[in-house]
């Protein structure tokens, strides 16, 4: 490290809309799967740290939920605090949009970013585009938006110009010492991680109904050598939904299982055991104290 490249470490709010691929972006931006993706909107629940270290900086990034305007009860009430606290003591905030999308959606949001703070606007699944010419336009039509410290297209799925996005983030940030080792990719404990994944198989094998009035809660979580024993439950407002989950014979479970587990073996690089069950707990979404010892802020 010489004195022309100083180490610089900061917090990077990553903050958009729902379903703008927030999540993807932090996956791959740190190379590890850490918060969870679907198609369905308003996945994300919860503030995701997720931290990628190099040689000349490290990047504290924030995912957070989409900021929430389909429903009002306590959950999404929380998840909008944790977009708004995600804000707080952040160094710079990258603003993630969809290609060729940019309507009233990103401008409540965009709104809702502080003056103070340099924000990148990231254009994401530029892949949409077939013509990368097309994107010329697009990107002028948004230059008035704001006075944006940098403007970069990605697509996080592919991978596509994360590097040219972390280059024009890393001069944003304070020089300091790194606030975490260098391994570390969160600060979320597996358990966390545990119940986050099998909440997004809920999400991925369910119909459009059943995920926004599910959640997961770990209730047992031990290790033993390279051998974890994890005990779930994913709790559901009714009776039909329950059944909904579990399905014929218990296949729908099994598969929502299987995969949660291949997932965390994965992640967590051992072998699980993995015992989940569905528990009817109705109204939960409105209830403060369920959600607060589900973790949610």
């Amino acid at each position: 490290m010489t004195e022309s490249t100083p180490f610089r470490s900061g917090h990077i709010a990553i903050i958009g809309r729902p379903n703008v691929g927030k999540s993807t972006l932090l996956n791959h931006l740190i190379g590890q799967k850490i918060s969870i993706t679907s198609r369905k909107a308003q996945t994300t629940r919860h503030r995701i740290v997720g931290i990628h270290t190099d040689a000349r900086g490290q990047f504290i990034f924030v995912d957070t939920p989409g900021f929430q305007t389909r429903y009002k009860n306590a959950l999404n009430r929380g998840m909008n605090r944790a977009v708004s606290g995600a804000l707080r003591d952040v160094d710079v905030v990258m603003f993630v949009i969809e290609a060729r999308h940019y309507d009233e959606r990103d401008k409540q949001v965009l709104s809702l970013l502080p003056d103070d703070i340099p924000v990148v606007l990231v254009i994401n699944k530029m892949d949409y585009f077939g013509n990368k010419r097309e994107v010329l336009p697009f990107i002028e039509k948004l230059r008035g938006e704001r006075d944006f410290a940098a403007i970069v297209p990605v697509s996080a799925k592919q991978n596509l110009q994360l590097d040219t996005l972390l280059e024009a983030v890393r001069p944003l940030l304070p020089e300091g010492a790194a606030r975490y080792d260098e391994d570390d990719i969160t600060d979320r404990s597996e358990r966390f991680l545990a119940a986050e994944l099998l909440r997004e198989k809920v999400f991925r094998f369910t119909g459009e109904e059943l995920p926004y009035s599910a959640s997961v809660v770990v209730e047992q979580f031990k290790q033993e050598g390279n051998l974890r024993h994890i005990h779930a439950a994913i709790l559901v407002d009714k009776d039909a939904h329950k059944a909904m989950l579990i399905g014929a014979k218990g296949a729908k479970l099994k598969e929502i299982a299987t995969q949660a587990r291949l997932d965390m073996e994965k992640l967590f690089d051992g072998k699980v055991f993995l015992e989940v069950f569905v528990k009817v707990k109705s109204g939960w979404a409105d209830d403060e104290r369920m959600l607060k010892s589900l973790g949610y802020e």
